[in-house]
């Protein structure tokens, strides 16, 4: 079956599509990867075919407000609905789409009639069970937490409107508002598999059916492929360091950051790593190291803890590694991710990105490294993401629409 997978955001929102695309690719289907242009070498790392979408979120950046959060997000989406019926073919039999690029595909769905399968990384449905998790709020009770989901669901669709509207144009369809074509969606039970493991959300059992949670899809990596040199020699050199890096976040807060990182680790006598990413994080001495973009596979089970700002897939990385976390939410989903760590056991109450300083990051570490809870936590997490084959998941759910 020839697949397109359609994807867009940061390098977390893109990667575990990666290794998806990798799993469904040697069960023998054609798989192509559609995603901006910084992620690539990504896709073609991975063996799949690289698709352009135009859309560049950065593009949009430095909006601080809920308003100009809100009109980056509208034109980041615009950008990228422009683009988005370029990149599906003519022989595409099965769309992939994300939480970012579901509600442009329903209409490339209406237009061609191609199948499609929704693949989150996210939990969007309203529930009870908690609130919507770009909010990053606490849980307001289960009425009010299926109302602001529902609330939430809205905003969403504002986003899309303009976008919407002129991909229907360039299709050929009748007009049709992005809450209209969600809610014949949520009507016909469009399928979702989310890419999360059941240890940090549980499927909540007020979803609709047609929503489940298979486990985590995690990024494409050569497994055969070492560590670098200098990270091996100074794994080895001594205890068991702590990884501390905020991905894709914190541009511009590298030096501030790097600061309270060292003087932290010092504070709680422990060796450190620090991971660049986009804030740039670097020091020098014999007890800390800087590196660039490194598997999380092959690295984090040798850690002593990590430190992170709770993206999706670096709390699963995490988890899945055993290993016991600090995290340091900056924004968007990623307090919920947090808080799901901090109520399984196996990380400290978050630390909120504003409120770092050393000396709170010294005392969380100090207890995640000294307090076994922690690490017996994140272990039995290992244990539990262990059962689950969330890309085998996919696969039979494939596997059934071309039986169908």
């Amino acid at each position: 079956m020839r697949i397109l997978i359609a994807a867009a955001g940061s390098r977390g929102d893109v990667a575990p599509y990666t290794g998806l695309g990798a799993e469904l690719r040697g069960a023998g289907h054609d798989v192509a990867l559609a995603t901006t242009d910084t992620f690539a070498p990504l896709v073609r790392d991975a063996g799949l075919e690289f698709r352009a979408l135009p859309a560049d979120p950065r593009a949009h950046g430095g909006a601080t407000g809920k308003r100009e959060l809100m009109r980056a997000a509208a034109a980041f989406i615009t950008d990228l609905g422009q683009g988005f019926a370029d990149a599906v073919t003519d022989g595409t039999e099965l769309l992939l789409l994300s939480t970012t690029t579901a509600p442009l595909g329903w209409h490339l769905t209406e237009a061609t009639g191609t199948p499609s399968l929704g693949v989150y990384l996210q939990p969007t449905a309203p529930t009870g069970d908690f609130p919507p998790v770009v909010t990053g709020s606490r849980s307001l009770g289960r009425h009010a937490n299926r109302m602001a989901g529902r609330f939430a669901l809205r905003m969403a669709d504002r986003v899309y409107e303009q976008a919407v509207a002129k991909l229907r144009h360039r299709l050929g369809l009748p007009p049709a508002s992005p809450a209209e074509t969600r809610r014949r969606q949520e009507q016909a039970n469009w399928p979702v598999l989310h890419g999360f493991s059941t240890a940090l959300v549980p499927r909540p059992s007020d979803w609709r059916p047609g929503l489940r949670v298979v486990g985590t899809w995690w990024p494409h990596h050569d497994a055969a492929e070492p560590l670098p040199a200098d990270l091996e020699d100074f794994l080895n050199a001594g205890p068991r360091p702590v990884l501390i890096g905020f991905g894709s976040m914190a541009a511009g807060d590298g030096e501030r950051l790097s600061e309270i990182a060292v003087r932290a680790l010092r504070r709680a006598g422990l060796r450190g790593i620090l991971q660049a990413g986009s804030a740039g994080l670097a020091a020098d001495g014999d007890d800390v190291l800087t590196i660039g973009e490194v598997p999380h596979a092959p690295l984090f089970p040798r850690l002593a803890a990590v430190v992170h700002h709770a993206g999706a897939g670096t709390t699963a990385a995490a988890l899945r590694a055993g290993v016991p976390a600090v995290t340091v939410p900056v924004t968007a989903d990623q307090p919920f991710w947090a808080r799901r760590l901090a109520a399984l056991g196996a990380a400290t109450d978050p630390i909120p990105f504003r409120s770092l300083t050393a000396e709170r990051l010294a005392d969380a570490l100090g207890r995640v490294v000294q307090q076994q809870t922690y690490a017996r936590a994140a272990a039995g997490g290992a244990r539990h993401m262990a059962t689950e084959d969330g890309a085998g998941q996919v696969l039979k759910a494939v596997q059934q629409l071309t039986d169908g």
